[in-house]
């Protein structure tokens, strides 16, 4: 292995750009291990690659991993998804901050990365890609005001649960009004008394003409937004009371439709758990 590092650029790197807190761009990824590889694909990530192929990377500050058991996936709606099929497909979802302003930056370096972990042997392959995209920020809306953790810390904080919702806006020109919409009326309205501390809303953006083959290019560019509903509660103890009927409402707002809603519960850094409990 080169020695060669190259860190007389680093001071040079240090001393340029944004460099604030506020996490201006995000990469979710949800995937599904392949039947039999849930322990080698789950021991995979978490030693190596959620360091090595994200947490190691410049700008990317914060992550955390999520797992959905089948009791949690059978919670999922709508049945038909654009975004699983079948909507029970992906049971482990990453998320991870990066610095506003630097998503060039970012993009540069998870390109090389990737292909240099791939040439070498460290990327699993015996998984699927169900929905991995790279989203840019565009509003948090919080359930008890200034007061509680930031959306900065929400990958830190020890949240019992997240719920991952996908709407899709009629048309392109709808999806400013639809954001609008959630951002004003829907989420307020929801997140009143729920065990929901915040909702981040993000828009996808397409992925480099260079990323790695085994990711597809991101669908819903134009029309898309992605929440994420941080819970502090799990999301079976109240799924019935705050989680269903999501897609009705946005229905019902004229503006689009809701293409999944999906609950998660956090994974134990280091351990199988929940591995037994995927299928």
């Amino acid at each position: 292995m080169s020695d060669d590092t190259r860190s007389e650029l680093y001071a040079e790197l240090a001393a340029v750009g944004p460099y604030g807190t506020h996490p201006g761009h995000a990469l979710i990824t949800m995937v599904e291990p392949h039947p039999g590889h849930e322990y080698a694909y789950n021991r995979w990530y978490e030693d190596d690659h959620y360091y090595a192929g994200a947490m190691a990377m410049p700008w990317m500050y914060a992550g955390r991993r999520w797992v959905a058991t089948r009791e949690l996936q059978l919670l999922r709606y709508p049945e038909k998804s654009a975004v699983a099929q079948p909507v029970t497909t992906g049971c482990y979802l990453s998320t991870y901050w990066i610095t506003a302003g630097r998503y060039d930056d970012h993009m540069r370096w998870t390109v090389a990365i990737n292909r240099r972990l791939n040439r070498d042997g460290r990327v699993y392959h015996d998984r699927t890609h169900v929905l991995t995209a790279f989203q840019d920020h565009e509003v948090t809306v919080y359930r008890d005001g200034a007061a509680g953790p930031r959306d900065v810390h929400a990958l830190d904080h020890p949240y019992a649960g997240l719920v991952l919702q996908v709407v899709e806006a009629g048309a392109p020109e709808q999806r400013p009004q639809m954001l609008e919409w959630l951002r004003s009326r829907h989420l307020p309205k929801r997140l009143a008394g729920s065990p929901a501390a915040m909702v981040t809303v993000f828009r996808p953006t397409p992925l480099p003409g260079d990323r790695m083959t085994y990711v597809k290019q991101v669908e819903g560019v134009d029309t898309r937004l992605t929440l994420l509903w941080f819970l502090q509660a799990d999301p079976r103890e109240c799924w019935e009371t705050f989680f269903t009927g999501l897609d009705t409402a946005v229905a019902e707002s004229g503006l689009g439709r809701v293409e999944l809603v999906a609950p998660f519960v956090p994974t134990v850094p280091g351990t199988d758990q929940y591995v037994d409990r995927l299928r």
